[in-house]
């Protein structure tokens, strides 16, 4: 009788459980530690207290009252575990060592999944008041009193900004990227020595029986007029565009604080700053130094991230990589700077006519090229202890950059994977009201007990 007396009964879900009293007192302040027949879920005909929870965790619940150790069945997804426990009142933070990072693996998916929040990579067109709510006039939505510009500006925002919002939009993205890929190409193209045109100048010389004549004489060469054309064309397009693009922004600091717009921005005004140069500083002495600022222009392919959510992927992997990315170069360099000394110093152990080492310094390249194993063959140990230490620097190169490669790939099959989740997931969820709980504190004095919570949490 004694036993019978400080056993208790819990009926988690339809699954009767039973323990001792004492048991559930091990671990003070939790649910558990607290019961009494004066709770509302105590069903005094069936001697035992029901809880509507998931059964699968209240096992290993119950069982780390018995043993101490919380342990995480891998049948259960993290954030529901974390809820049930939760509503023990059990700390997540117990979950034994060899269960961490199994546990855990649920949080890494939950950070992925809001990165690619932030990526913007659906293509689903939101609704009227998701859009009102996203530029900021929902008042004026709801009360439907929208200016022609409240309407218009959504628009002109999803057809230059959003390329799979529509065909219009569509048919837009296809223009950009034509401009882009146009612009690109010319930029190549008008540096070839065969699509330019030599600048010639006549010149007075004096000849030997001091007569004078004049003569043709090629000073330079510049690109081809077409290209100039050319360049005009695609940065009208793009001025119109960012012009088009900034007006319909739904937020003008985030606009101009986006990487991209920012590229795009200093592209466009570099091509009217280079006009500029090339009409007043042209004379100067190293004017083509200027020409160099316009390799910016070279940066507008990162505006093809804009159309391909793969590539956004590849740039959010990097950036999630960061911390692998930052040791790779850190081995690199402290690898680069040892084998540099060393093999500075291993060429001139022996007698070495044509030692390509004369300094640390150009030891630097060396390691570099080689680390890397790239190998061009401008400089090599001639030495035999140099050539052991090539050797060594090699395949300390290959071990170096091999290390944090399975990182990076994990993190882009990471990201790639639940992208492609994501693209199949049904976008109308079928959403389920909350349950009404019952009273689950003490009953006040004088109340009757009812049967009926009870009898309906259980179910038939």
């Amino acid at each position: 009788e004694m036993d019978a007396e400080n056993r208790v009964v819990l009926n988690v879900g339809g699954i009767r459980h039973e323990t001792y009293k004492a048991t559930l007192k091990k671990i003070p302040a939790t649910r558990l530690s607290r019961l009494t027949e004066a709770l509302g879920n105590y069903d005094h005909i069936l001697n035992e207290y029901f809880f509507d929870r998931h059964p699968g965790v209240f096992a290993q619940v119950l069982n780390y009252y018995r043993t101490g150790k919380l342990h995480y069945p891998t049948d259960v997804c993290g954030p529901l575990f974390e809820e049930e426990l939760e509503f023990w009142g059990l700390d997540s933070n117990q979950v034994e060592p060899c269960c961490w990072m199994t546990y855990t693996a649920h949080r890494d998916t939950q950070e992925t999944l809001a990165v690619l929040d932030r990526l913007d990579l659906d293509i689903d067109k939101p609704n009227d008041e998701e859009v009102a709510r996203k530029f900021g006039f929902e008042e004026d939505f709801h009360s439907g009193n929208l200016s022609w510009w409240q309407k218009v500006k959504p628009k002109l925002w999803s057809l230059f900004d959003e390329p799979y919002s529509s065909r219009s939009a569509k048919v837009i993205g296809i223009i950009s990227v034509f401009f882009i890929c146009v612009s690109i190409l010319s930029f190549c193209l008008k540096t070839h020595p065969n699509m330019r045109v030599p600048e010639i100048s006549n010149r007075t010389v004096q000849l030997a029986d001091n007569t004078t004549a004049w003569t043709l004489d090629k000073t330079a060469t510049k690109a081809h007029q077409a290209f100039f054309y050319i360049e005009c064309i695609c940065n009208t397009w793009f001025t119109f565009e960012i012009f088009i693009r900034f007006i319909s922004a739904p937020n003008k600091f985030a606009f101009l604080k986006a990487s991209t717009n920012m590229i795009d921005f200093i592209a466009t005004v570099s091509f009217y700053v280079d006009i500029c140069l090339q009409e007043f500083a042209s004379h100067l002495e190293n004017a083509d130094i200027l020409e160099f600022f316009s390799i910016i222009r070279i940066m507008r392919l990162f505006k093809l991230t804009r159309h391909s959510s793969g590539l956004k992927i590849l740039i959010q992997t990097f950036r999630a990589s960061a911390k692998e990315l930052t040791l790779l170069v850190f081995f690199l360099v402290l690898g680069i700077v040892i084998f540099a000394s060393l093999v500075y110093y291993a060429e001139r152990i022996q007698a070495n006519p044509h030692n390509d080492f004369n300094s640390i310094p150009l030891g630097l390249w060396w390691a570099l090229v080689t680390m890397t194993t790239v190998g061009y063959g401008d400089m090599v140990p001639k030495t035999y202890v140099g050539m052991f230490v090539g050797a060594l620097c090699a395949l300390a190169g290959v071990l170096t950059i091999a290390l944090p490669v399975p990182v990076i790939v994990s993190n882009f099959a990471m990201y790639y994977s639940h992208t492609q989740a994501r693209a199949k997931l049904p976008k109308k969820r079928r959403r389920i009201g909350p349950a009404e709980h019952i009273r689950m504190g003490p009953a006040p004095p004088g109340a009757k007990r009812s049967q009926g919570p009870n009898a309906m949490n259980r179910g038939p």
